[in-house]
């Protein structure tokens, strides 16, 4: 009797675990045509760096950890993306959009921050070109 107990107990807690709602992510109000949102699944700190269509875009750096990066003002169409940064890893960090005509486009990204040590003096990277038209910011 003791056993069926226990085996009632452990199926409830294993049906609970299991029906638990998944998180959803998406923005809290539409994009505007032209806006790349990309949510990472960890707040990341920074700096981070991008590349979009082979160019370096500038990104506004925020004072605190955040979730978002944010791109404004591309054409629609097809465009190609990396992001890296020196204390964070993304999953993917590189990849292909197609962003419509009348809307903006929200992807979800693994991040995970972890601590590099580097021995020497880094070289300095070389400013970013950018994208006429194109800002990125780093949003909560």
């Amino acid at each position: 009797m003791q056993g069926l107990r226990l085996l009632t107990a452990v199926a409830c807690i294993t049906i609970g675990m299991g029906c638990r709602k998944a998180d959803t992510f998406k923005p809290q109000s539409p994009l505007s045509a032209g806006t790349l949102m990309i949510h990472f699944t960890n707040k990341v700190e920074g700096p981070v760096d991008l590349l979009i269509d082979d160019l370096r875009v500038p990104v506004s750096p925020s004072k605190k950890k955040v979730r978002n990066l944010v791109i404004r003002g591309l054409s629609p169409g097809h465009h190609r993306y990396f992001i890296f940064g020196s204390l964070d890893a993304f999953g993917p960090d590189h990849g292909e959009v197609e962003l419509p005509q009348d809307q903006g486009l929200f992807l979800v990204n693994f991040s995970q921050h972890y601590n590099a040590v580097l021995y020497g003096k880094a070289e300095p990277a070389e400013a970013a070109q950018g994208i006429p038209g194109v800002s990125a910011r780093m949003e909560p």
